[in-house]
């Protein structure tokens, strides 16, 4: 046979074993990009707070609101699904939630006039890493299952460095404020702080649901 027709066969013998992607991961790293995108937004606000920085991450969270609503259809519409409905809507729902707060911690520091801080910027950029270490777990997750699990393992440790970083930051802020404009500053402070801790608190239920997956199914 000429070379030609060795690699027609030989692709014929590829695309005849290889599995059909499931469309519900195929959503679901179209989610979690959108996610990884708008962390990025969300530190490129943190270096400079804009309305236009602001927006960006609106955007961005607006599409991917977009993405999981057509998931959810799909789910609706189809009887058997290859992996837990259950599991499906809870991994798309906590991806979800990571950009949700991140959409709310550029919403609240607009509206409260609030400038980023160093706290604020490493918060941030866990969040962002912990984004990509999802995005990168739902990438292999069908065909690399256990790199998959330790991009989740990954994640879930960056939570646990955002604990205490939180809890450093919080502490920070009771340090005998002067006047009332210090407790004001406090309570904004706070708040931003509690956004941030849950979208990375979000990102690791997301971890979890992902290992559970790869112990079930793969």
């Amino acid at each position: 046979m000429t070379n030609k027709i060795v690699t027609q066969v030989r692709n014929w013998r590829q695309n005849l074993f290889r599995r059909k992607p499931n469309h519900f991961i195929v959503r679901l790293v179209e989610q979690s990009a959108l996610v990884v995108e708008g962390t990025a937004a969300l530190q490129d606000y943190m270096k400079k707070p804009s309305k236009k920085n602001a927006t960006q991450v609106r955007n961005i969270e607006k599409q991917a609101d977009e993405v999981r609503r057509m998931m959810i259809d799909e789910l609706n519409r189809t009887f058997v699904t290859p992996i837990d409905r259950e599991d499906l809507f809870g991994l798309s729902r906590a991806i979800d939630d990571v950009l949700d707060h991140a959409y709310s911690t550029t919403s609240e520091m607009d509206i409260l006039d609030v400038q980023p801080n160093e706290y604020l910027q490493t918060m941030v950029e866990m969040l962002h890493n912990s984004a990509e270490e999802i995005h990168l777990a739902m990438e292999r997750l069908e065909r690399h299952p256990s790199v998959a699990d330790s991009h989740a393992v990954r994640a879930k440790a960056i939570e646990n460095r955002m604990e205490t970083l939180y809890a450093e930051a919080i502490a920070n802020l009771f340090k005998k404020p002067s006047d009332l404009q210090d407790v004001v500053q406090m309570m904004k402070l706070r708040e931003i702080y509690r956004h941030l801790f849950h979208a990375v608190q979000a990102a690791e239920d997301a971890a979890n649901i992902i290992s559970d997956i790869v112990v079930k199914f793969y």
